[in-house]
């Protein structure tokens, strides 16, 4: 089994920063596993925010977040980040660590596709 624990997340101002963080651990956990993290706003379906894989050589990032969002780990830790400038009142969301032994690239997006989840951490930008 893989436990993960997310944490950093509040209520900030927009424009403001915010760096999240999501602690894994659990027997199975190892650090070749690819991380990501997720967001789900109220009344809407859980989407895709970035991935990392193992070495954090190639990371993927949704349209909506690139180049305001910066994803990172740390193996030594078994920690992987989030890291969220110029923060958007549309970045309101539960944010959500992922991870998982294996996922092809072309479903690194897809929420199905992921097999451990975090209990998520609530992220308010007002405007």
């Amino acid at each position: 089994q893989v436990q993960l624990v997310e944490s950093g997340g509040g209520l900030v101002q927009a424009g403001d920063s915010l760096r999240l963080s999501c602690a894994a651990s659990g027997r199975t956990f190892s650090s070749n596993y690819v991380m990501g993290w997720f967001r789900q706003a109220p009344g809407k379906e859980r989407e895709f925010v970035a991935s990392i894989n193992w070495s954090g050589g190639s990371t993927y990032y949704a349209d909506s977040v690139k180049g305001r969002f910066t994803i990172s780990r740390d193996n030594a830790k078994n920690t992987v980040y989030l890291q969220m400038n110029s923060l958007k009142p549309e970045d309101t969301a539960i944010y959500y660590c992922a991870a998982d032994r294996f996922i092809a690239d072309r479903f690194i997006t897809s929420v199905k596709e992921w097999h451990y989840w975090g209990q998520g951490t609530q992220v308010t930008v007002s405007s």
